[in-house]
């Protein structure tokens, strides 16, 4: 799992801490959650309180009550979304799938146990059903009890929750979907997750279960100036070999420090303008959306010189034998004093 570590830190102020204790030094003893981004690189932000721990059969899991992000949701090490910002996250990853079909009514979401991508896709006028399948009935069960934002999804009548492994339950399946959304967790080396970005996966498990005109998008990992070349670029050019048209994107989400991408794929044109997209959150969407509109969708969608570049001559293809991983994986919590 992740590092969470006390320290002692300067203090502003009176030098008091969170909870009122202060050291004759003026010193505060603070806790930490620790994440380690890279080789020589690690992220840190002080805790108010750690408010679970445990393990499932699949994955350690924690609920973090951080100072600068709200209650975080931490899965094998690596912070999964934060109270503060995970709307850009999820906005991001469902609504441009949603809107770029004209008429989404049934959805299957890969992963997705706490709940925030089923409640983005929720507020679609046009959605008539929801699958969402998680192989981990555990993180279900926790984020039910403790995400307080997703508890009016989890009632959604729309809603239906399978645990299951996700390629299991698509080729099981009879129906077809108009857009399958990846909310899986990161290509980790070990991880129940990282069979399925390979291109078999797409091919043979994804593809053939859109309905005519389908959408569909995955999450796709780090996307910054160097990280993207982790598994981002790879994933690109692996659903590239399956779809006649992808639009990789990618936005900076400040819990995850770092900026975040998405891809979406379909055999039908993936084009909107900006107005467009707007008059068809205007029409499609229920409540306002806090971060994605149209203008910003296009924005994300204009990736730098230097990633477009790498995503343009990248030749890896994803496969079992040949996965790509994210940096890192959680270590056991440990107490450390300075």
């Amino acid at each position: 799992m992740d590092d969470i570590a006390c320290s002692n830190g300067i203090s502003s102020g009176n030098g008091m801490n969170g909870k009122g204790h202060s050291s004759p030094n003026g010193y505060r003893k603070s806790c930490w959650y620790e994440e380690e981004i890279e080789e020589n690189l690690k992220f840190c932000f002080a805790l108010n309180s750690i408010l679970h721990t445990g393990a499932t059969q699949y994955q350690d899991i924690a609920l973090l009550d951080t100072k600068p992000f709200g209650k975080a949701l931490v899965i094998d090490g690596k912070l999964q979304s934060a109270e503060v910002d995970e709307f850009i996250y999820h906005e991001s990853l469902v609504h441009p799938a949603l809107l770029h079909h004209p008429n989404p009514n049934t959805i299957f979401i890969m992963g997705g146990g706490e709940g925030s991508t089923a409640r983005e896709t929720l507020r679609h006028r046009t959605v008539k059903k929801v699958v969402m399948c998680d192989i981990d009935e555990e993180v279900v069960d926790f984020c039910k009890a403790y995400l307080a934002a997703n508890r009016e999804a989890f009632c959604d009548p729309r809603l239906e929750i399978v645990i299951n492994d996700a390629r299991s339950e698509l080729e099981s399946r009879k129906e077809c979907y108009d857009v399958i959304i990846g909310d899986l967790a990161d290509p980790i080396e070990g991880g129940p997750c990282y069979k399925l970005y390979t291109k078999s996966f797409y091919e043979f498990s994804v593809k053939p279960k859109l309905n005519q005109g389908g959408v569909f998008v995955t999450q796709a990992g780090p996307a910054g100036i160097f990280s993207h070349t982790e598994v981002y670029s790879c994933i690109y050019n692996t659903l590239r070999q399956v779809f006649k048209y992808v639009v990789p994107y990618s936005a900076h989400v400040p819990s995850y420090a770092d900026t975040w991408g998405w891809i979406m794929a379909s055999d039908s044109p993936l084009v909107l303008s900006a107005d467009e997209f707007d008059l068809r959150i205007k029409h499609k969407i229920r409540g306002e959306n806090r971060y994605l509109d149209g203008k910003t969708f296009s924005s994300a969608s204009t990736l730098s010189k230097a990633v477009r570049k790498s995503l343009d001559n990248e030749t890896h293809v994803y496969t079992e034998g040949a996965a790509r991983f994210i940096y890192g994986h959680g270590s056991a919590c440990k107490q450390s004093h300075e």
